[in-house]
C-alpha cells in the first residue's frame, strides 16, 4: 500500500470506530496521532532496510505482529495513565491498520494474503533481486505505479488506489476536518520573530 492508502485505511477504521464507540468524530490530536502510527511501520522498516541494509525487504521489525501487539498495548496503557485514552486507541488503530492493509492489500493484483508480511523474526522475506539505494528503490516503485496508471486497467487501478483516499477524505470533512483547528493553533503558537 502507498502511505495515502494506510492513511485512509486507518482514518476510515478510526472515524466509523469513534462515531460507534463515542457518539462523536474524532479530534484533532487524536488524527494527528494516527496519522503517525498508520506510517510508523514504514517509517521504520523501509529506512531499515533500503538504506542501511540491515534486512532484506522493507518488512520486518517495524511491521511484524510480535512487535505491534506489546507495543500497541503499552501505547493503550500509557493513555489510560495519562487520562488519553483517545490517544493510544488512535495509534493502536494506526499501526495495525497498516499490517491488516499490508497483508490484505496482495489480493488487489490477485497474489492471495501476505501474512508473512508480519511474522518477522519467524519469516523473513527473500532478498530483492536488484540492489538499490532508498532513493533508487522509491524511484522504481514510484515508476512502476504510473506506469501502472497508464495501463488499460487504468479505471480499476484508480478505484483500487484512490478510492480509499476519496473516501477517507470525504469522511474526514464530514467529520469537521478534525486536525485542522489543532494544526492552526500550534502555528498561530509559533512566534516567527525568534521571542
Amino acid at each position: 500500500m502507498w502511505p495515502w492508502g494506510h492513511a485512509a485505511f486507518g482514518y476510515i477504521l478510526y472515524s466509523l470506530g469513534s462515531r460507534a464507540v463515542r457518539g462523536r468524530p474524532p479530534d484533532g490530536p487524536s488524527v494527528f496521532v494516527l496519522l503517525i502510527a498508520t506510517q510508523l511501520p514504514d517509517l521504520v522498516d523501509k529506512p531499515l532496510a533500503w538504506g542501511l541494509g540491515l534486512f532484506p525487504q522493507g518488512y520486518a521489525v517495524g511491521h511484524s505482529a510480535f512487535v505491534a501487539v506489546p507495543v500497541g498495548l503499552l501505547a493503550l496503557l500509557l493513555g489510560v495513565r495519562v487520562d488519553r485514552r483517545e490517544l493510544g486507541v488512535a495509534f493502536v488503530i494506526g499501526y495495525w491498520s497498516h499490517l491488516a492493509g499490508d497483508v490484505v492489500a496482495p489480493l488487489a493484483t490477485g497474489d492471495g494474503f501476505g501474512v508473512e508480511r508480519v511474522l518477522w523474526p519467524l519469516v523473513t522475506l527473500p532478498e530483492y533481486g536488484t540492489e538499490y539505494t532508498m532513493f533508487e528503490r522509491v524511484n522504481v516503485y514510484l515508476s512502476a505505479f504510473l506506469e501502472l496508471l497508464s495501463t488499460s486497467e487504468q479505471i480499476g487501478v484508480l478505484m483500487v488506489y484512490f478510492g480509499p483516499f476519496l473516501a477517507a477524505f470525504v469522511l474526514w470533512i464530514v467529520d469537521g476536518a478534525p486536525g485542522v483547528a489543532t494544526l492552526r493553533r500550534a502555528v498561530v503558537g509559533i512566534d516567527c520573530r525568534g521571542r
